[in-house]
């Protein structure tokens, strides 16, 4: 294997550590680093398991040892240049005596970036950019975010085949299936903010809790901040004000707004799972990334459509969808279709 396909390989690596299962999905990016020899073996591997603890690199250094000297790094992003809750990782790997330093994608954050120039300034050889697609994706809400300035929304919907969440009496229990209710818990796990209007608290009574495959709450520190919008109070006693995840109530109407306060909180992922009225106001300001929608073979004929007014008159004017992946979630009678898609930006 030359050296050139023992990096790739390595990265490879690197990224499927990055993707850790339990590692969380926010504030910080989700890191992997393996540590290569002059001949391509790996010396150490490490990954960043969440805020507060060490990053990947210095994971993998302190797994090495003094064998890191010499050593070609393979990380998934380029090594912080700051002092935060930990020291820099580009310090480190000087420190660390490591020869070359490859990553696969630049660090997006103000704060954080300039590792790379660091560690060329200390002789260091330094190589960006391989796989830095894969790389992009392991951390998409949270490069996006960097990059945008806002969260990154996706909205989850289950909706029946002709576009109603609820029946005409209201009833909506369940529109969608137990094993897409159990799936969506994923989408939920992978945020790190949950959103409902007023409205649908007021009405339905939900948690906004991430649960597992069991149906039980994960742990409050790994929940994800529970986020209610609109002018309405909310009373005493709803489930979201429970201590089974923080919750935050934002008195506005206003989705920009909304995801101003959010991004001030480090939050990087919104999933939106209010109702028709609160899913209309972010679509027309264009602040929906991603759709997930779960559709059952049902029909009602009547009831609470989706979504609310747009604002659209005539087909020329409709919002249109790109499909990412089609998926069918169960078995038998308990069959959904999980369509996964992105809005066309206008202009």
């Amino acid at each position: 294997m030359t050296g050139r396909e023992a990096e790739r390989s390595a990265m490879t690596r690197a990224l499927a550590l990055a993707r850790t299962p339990g590692v969380p999905h926010g504030p910080n990016p989700r890191v992997g680093c393996v540590l290569l020899d002059r001949d391509g073996t790996t010396v150490a591997e490490g990954y960043h398991r969440g805020a507060g603890t060490p990053h990947a690199e210095v994971d993998a250094l302190a797994h090495a040892g003094t064998a890191a000297r010499g050593s070609t790094a393979v990380v998934t992003l380029e090594p912080c240049d700051h002092t935060g809750r930990t020291a820099p990782c580009s310090a480190a790997l000087v420190r660390a005596e490591v020869a070359r330093v490859v990553f696969a994608q630049r660090d997006p954050n103000p704060v954080a970036q300039g590792g790379a120039e660091t560690l060329r300034r200390a002789g260091v050889d330094v190589e960006g950019g391989l796989l830095e697609d894969e790389a992009r994706e392991v951390n998409r809400a949270w490069t996006f975010s960097h990059e945008h300035r806002r969260p990154f929304v996706t909205w989850k919907l289950a909706t029946t085949l002709d576009g109603r969440s609820a029946a005409a009496d209201g009833s909506s229990r369940w529109v969608s299936s137990r094993p897409a209710r159990r799936d969506s818990q994923r989408l939920r796990a992978e945020c790190d903010a949950i959103m409902a209007g007023t409205g649908t608290v007021l009405v339905d009574d939900p948690r906004l809790t991430a649960r597992d495959d069991d149906g039980v709450d994960l742990r409050p520190e790994r929940q994800p901040l529970r986020v209610v919008m609109g002018l309405r109070p909310v009373p005493a006693g709803r489930k979201v004000l429970d201590d089974a995840a923080s919750t935050v109530v934002l008195a506005t109407r206003d989705p920009h707004r909304a995801l101003a306060e959010l991004l001030a909180r480090d939050r990087r992922h919104v999933l939106l799972e209010g109702g028709p009225t609160l899913a209309a106001a972010f679509l027309g300001a264009g602040l929906v990334d991603e759709v997930v929608a779960y559709v059952a073979p049902t029909l009602l004929g009547a009831g609470l459509p989706a979504v609310g007014d747009l604002g659209i008159g005539t087909i020329g004017d409709a919002l249109r969808l790109d499909v990412r992946d089609v998926a069918t979630v169960g078995t038998g009678p308990g069959t959904n279709l999980r369509l996964t898609l992105t809005p066309r930006k206008k202009g």
